[in-house]
């Protein structure tokens, strides 16, 4: 089951690269390392750095999040100057959607979800490309 998740962080690598993104995946789930708070992506682009907590789904639905895993990107993206985000790959139809990790919805019990309707809405990787090119607010994408 690892192992499958490497390979879809792995395929958003592959994809951020073929955009032009320098990218290095950072992967510490299941290691022995508590206390660094490092996202399974790092990807940059003209001075922009985007980091991404990576999920994948059978289908649309809501994903819940950790809030451990929430709070670690965000202190990543906050000391690296970024924008934190969580990437879900749909698997079987090969898209992508990426949240701004702002835009999730806290949980009673503390974590985080992003509900099934918001994920038709998450931007693409080709989203990603133009805000960097174009320097477009986030906002203007999840319309």
């Amino acid at each position: 089951m690892r192992r499958r998740g490497f390979e879809h962080e792995r395929d958003l690598v592959r994809r951020l690269w073929s955009e032009g993104f320098a990218v290095m995946r950072a992967p510490a789930s299941g290691s022995k390392v508590k206390r660094t708070m490092y996202p399974d992506i790092v990807a940059i682009m003209n001075g922009r750095v985007f980091v991404f907590e990576v999920k994948t789904s059978y289908r649309e639905k809501t994903i819940y999040i950790p809030r451990n895993q929430v709070e670690k990107i965000i202190e990543f993206a906050r000391r690296a100057n970024g924008k934190a985000f969580i990437a879900v790959k749909i698997i079987g139809s090969g898209t992508w959607r990426c949240i701004p990790i702002g835009e999730l919805e806290e949980t009673r019990g503390g974590n985080y979800r992003w509900r099934s309707e918001l994920v038709r809405k998450g931007l693409k990787i080709r989203d990603l490309v133009e805000m960097v090119k174009s320097c477009k607010k986030i906002d203007e994408y999840l319309d």
